[in-house]
């Protein structure tokens, strides 16, 4: 239990509403964040890609994609957990989970789909002109 690292926030509200609405809308993410990754976290084991060392701090910034369907990847992006590993102090600290935009409004609203896919609210012609693309140049 020595070496046990302690999960900590940035912004824990702001974080755990972007949680929630994964959890609404993709539980296969949800599902691998709560059951895999944050006790592999506890347990010092860290996966995704590195995206900075500071080594004189020895400060690691991740980031970890999380499965998503491939239609919602093409139209709003990966969804990829943002987290810090602090190795002197045993600390996780997690940042965000992106796409930002769709998770956020997804806990405010509640989100429409077009052809199985999620549709935001504020630019849902944008969305549904993607999915349309796409499902054209897939025939």
């Amino acid at each position: 239990m020595k070496d046990a690292y302690i999960i900590e926030y940035v912004n824990e509200n702001e974080f755990r509403k972007k949680e929630r609405s994964v959890k609404k809308y993709n539980m296969l993410a949800y599902k691998k964040l709560i059951f895999e990754y944050y006790p592999a976290f506890r347990d010092g084991k860290f996966s995704g890609v590195v995206v900075s060392t500071n080594k004189k701090e020895h400060i690691t910034k991740y980031e970890l994609k999380l499965p998503t369907d491939a239609m919602f990847s093409k139209v709003h992006g990966d969804m990829i957990l943002h987290y810090s590993v602090y190795e002197n102090q045993n600390i996780v600290m997690l940042h965000t989970i992106t796409p930002e935009d769709i998770l956020t409004e997804g806990h405010q609203t509640e989100l429409s789909t077009y052809k199985g896919v999620m549709v935001s609210k504020t630019h849902a012609d944008k969305d549904m002109f993607k999915i349309n693309l796409l499902n054209m140049l897939e025939k």
